[in-house]
């Protein structure tokens, strides 16, 4: 567990790294069968007997950061940051906090042993790092004048994201106004190293996003095929795959463990019976089965037009669990879901909900309607939110329904993959979860939490579609990573 204030301004004392979490995720809760849950169960550890792991190459890849320091060679003297600055002081602080970042995102931190003095040091560093192949660079200027400012901008001038960090009394915004609207680069010109952690978090989570592998289960044919500019792999895997696994597995202790852990849990139970609990529990290790096989990290089904016409659970539950274990499982085999689940995961160690959007004009609100909903809203390793179980909205099978914190800031994202005459887009907005609404009496999926979104857009057509909540407020932060991997990001 962390200690002190997460960078990404989450709860600290239940913030794990998605690393962490996923290595000690091996322990199992015995449950019995009782119908009721409460708040105690719920604050228990949510835990599996051998839990599924990506095992992808996203799952094996360490990131490199290259990182720098820059400033003149002698004394600051009367020239910003000035005497008052204690430059070898700063010089060891945030070596100390790059290194504990660093360790904590489970990345390669490769630090120039002496800070860069010369405009030709820089050059060299920076030549360097491109051919090493280096996956981000992080620079921090601890001097405004001379070289400082044009080492900056070769830096983001280079191939490679880059992040340069300014604390205050290094820069002027004659400085700094160049980067404002940079792609590939993003300045942070703060004494608040949160930022700059911010950024290396951005770097570590953009070089695995690129390494990813996700199984597509659809149609008949297997082959793999590249997710737009992302970098994401996709691997097609014909949907007999799925179904046959499934009718060959049996019920195994791990698989009724986990069904009757959900019954005991669970706030009340409405239709949905323990055989359906079993059944949809079954696909979480058959899907389990599959990104073994096929060496991959992430995965996304067809499952209404492979599953909605024959007696095979569909997989709402599994993939509820899967997305609280950190493994992004998409619904429907959609790709842009398949994007935001990975960025939002792997930027900020939580799942997301991929939903239905649909308009409330008595209250220009915005509801999310789906049926399967993660339950660990708050984080990976934190305890879930409180769930019913329920039928799916079709009558049939069984699936959480998550009952969303009112009040609590969310944000929405959805990836528009882009080819190769347009880049990839993001949609982003900001808002309020101010209700969760009951299905039946209303209509539609059984997960529905309500949203009044910040940007006043008309809800009618309010832009997108399966696009991703998830807890927080982090606008800001998604736009940041736009401009570092050359994504368009729209705020709504």
């Amino acid at each position: 567990m962390r200690s002190g204030r997460c960078p990404l301004k989450c709860n600290a004392d239940s913030c794990l790294t998605r690393r962490s979490f996923l290595q000690g995720s091996a322990g199992f809760v015995a449950g019995s069968l009782l119908l009721a849950g409460c708040n105690s169960r719920m604050a228990e550890p949510m835990v599996t007997r051998n839990p599924i792991l990506p095992c992808g190459p996203a799952s094996k890849y360490v990131p490199t950061i290259k990182a720098a320091f820059v400033r003149r060679k002698g004394d600051y003297g009367m020239l910003w940051p000035g005497a008052v600055y204690d430059g070898e002081a700063a010089r060891k602080m945030y070596t100390e906090k790059m290194t504990t970042a660093a360790k904590k995102l489970g990345a390669e931190f490769d630090l120039r042993p002496e800070p860069i003095y010369s405009i030709a040091e820089a050059e060299g560093w920076v030549a360097e790092a491109e051919a090493e192949g280096a996956d981000g660079i992080f620079l921090v200027v601890l001097d405004r004048q001379r070289h400082s400012w044009p080492t900056a901008r070769k830096v983001a001038a280079s191939s490679i994201p880059s992040i340069i960090y300014s604390p205050l009394g290094t820069s002027f915004t004659t400085n700094t106004d160049y980067f404002a609207d940079k792609q590939g680069c993003v300045v942070y010109s703060t004494d608040n190293f949160s930022q700059a952690e911010y950024g290396m978090r951005m770097l570590s989570a953009g070089a695995k996003i690129r390494k990813v592998r996700c199984v597509v289960i659809k149609g008949r044919k297997r082959y793999d095929a590249p997710l737009a500019d992302l970098g994401i792999s996709l691997r097609y895997v014909p949907a007999k795959t799925f179904i046959e696994q499934y009718n060959q597995t049996p019920e195994t202790p791990d698989i009724l463990a986990m069904a009757e852990d959900y019954i005991r849990r669970a706030r009340r139970i409405t239709g949905a019976t323990r055989r359906d609990v079993i059944n949809g529990v079954k696909s979480y290790y058959v899907a389990g089965k599959i990104l073994a096989a096929e060496q991959a990290d992430a995965i996304t089904m067809d499952c209404l037009g492979a599953l909605g016409s024959i007696d095979v659970s569909l997989p709402c539950i599994a993939w509820s669990r899967m997305n609280d274990d950190g493994i992004p499982a998409a619904c429907e085999a959609d790709l842009g879901p398949v994007v935001s689940h990975i960025m939002t995961q792997y930027i900020f160690d939580r799942p997301g909900f991929q939903q239905d959007p649909v308009a409330d004009t008595a209250d220009d609100t915005v509801i999310g309607a789906h049926c399967s909903c993660p339950t660990r809203l708050n984080g990976f390793g934190t305890a879930p939110e409180p769930f019913d179980l329920m039928h799916h909205h079709g009558n049939r099978d069984a699936v959480p329904r998550t009952l969303w914190k009112i009040g609590q800031r969310v944000t929405c994202i959805d990836v528009l993959p882009g080819n190769k005459t347009t880049p990839s887009k993001m949609l982003i907005s900001a808002g309020t979860v101010t209700d969760n609404m009951n299905v039946p009496p209303s209509g539609g999926c059984v997960v529905s939490v309500k949203v009044k979104f910040d940007g006043g857009q008309e809800v009618l057509n309010f832009p997108g579609f399966h696009q991703i909540f998830f807890y927080g407020d982090y606008k800001h932060q998604l736009t940041d990573f736009c401009r570092l991997y050359n994504i368009e990001p729209q705020v709504v």
